[in-house]
């Protein structure tokens, strides 16, 4: 089922957690919504997730394109506090995300030379 403008009058002063086509999930309370459903949300902070842990990175008020939404839920307030993760720094977040991105690069490089050896080549690479 599509989530039209009419159905978000249900959710209006409600907590909700948006997916964002760019990855991002949000949390806030959604104030205000337009015909063609961007948002208006209020206390709102980017969460980031990484490797069994979580951070939240306040936001404010914030504002979302329609088309820019994947997913939104209202949140359970009798089980928000929940949450299976273990809530850590800002830093030590960034830091594991870091490390994460450097060993899919690493795999990344394996796979290409590999592929390059079986006489495949990247895209926009001409085969030496």
């Amino acid at each position: 089922m599509f989530t039209t403008s009419a159905q978000l009058i249900d959710l209006t002063d409600k907590k909700l957690m948006i997916a964002l086509r760019d990855g991002r999930k949000l949390i806030g309370v959604l104030r205000a919504w337009d015909q063609v459903s961007n948002l208006v949300l209020q206390s709102t902070v980017e969460r980031l997730y990484c490797n069994g842990m979580y951070c939240d990175i306040p936001r404010g008020v914030f504002i979302v394109r329609g088309e820019n939404v994947l997913l939104l839920g209202e949140i359970d307030l009798d089980r928000e506090d929940e949450i299976p993760l273990r809530q850590a720094s800002v830093q030590e977040v960034f830091a594991e995300q870091r490390r994460e991105k450097a060993a899919e690069e690493r795999k990344e490089k394996i796979y290409r030379k590999k592929l390059r050896r079986l006489g495949f080549e990247d895209e926009g690479e001409p085969l030496h």
